[in-house]
């Protein structure tokens, strides 16, 4: 075996995936291994694919769009299209984090005075009840 495949277990043990996951990506064609019989073995290329899915699922991609996204490599422009493609891609998901980030400040905001005056109602109960 060279550095160059890797075998299912490898690929779980360097990507801290499960056979299971490998699989599902295999099913959903983003990953393509060898298959000898009942093994699948990986080549560099599955191994960059499976590096590039697993960014682009944290960066809150849809398997879809990795899909469309790997898809470009081949098309013989360089990857300019695949380039382009991901850049215009990760602007929108980008944008996205931030408004979402911006609803979560204020939801934060909103919720610390609510919790400040229900402090101060709760100070002024007891402090009612200590003069009674």
């Amino acid at each position: 075996m060279t550095d160059t495949i890797m075998t299912i277990r490898q690929m779980c043990d360097a990507f801290d995936v499960t056979p299971r996951t490998l699989r599902f990506y295999e099913a959903k064609e983003l990953l393509f291994p060898i298959r000898e019989g009942q093994k699948r073995l990986f080549p560099k290329r599955d191994r960059a694919r499976l590096k590039l899915i697993m960014r682009g699922k944290r960066f809150g991609f849809s398997l879809e769009e990795i899909r469309q996204l790997l898809d470009l490599y081949d098309i013989g422009d360089q990857q300019q299209t695949q380039l382009r493609r991901t850049y215009e891609a990760a602007c929108r998901h980008l944008a996205d984090m931030e408004r979402q980030r911006a609803e979560l400040d204020e939801s934060i905001t909103d919720l610390k005075e609510q919790l400040a005056w229900a402090e101060e109602r709760l100070d002024a109960f007891g402090q009612q009840q200590a003069a009674e």
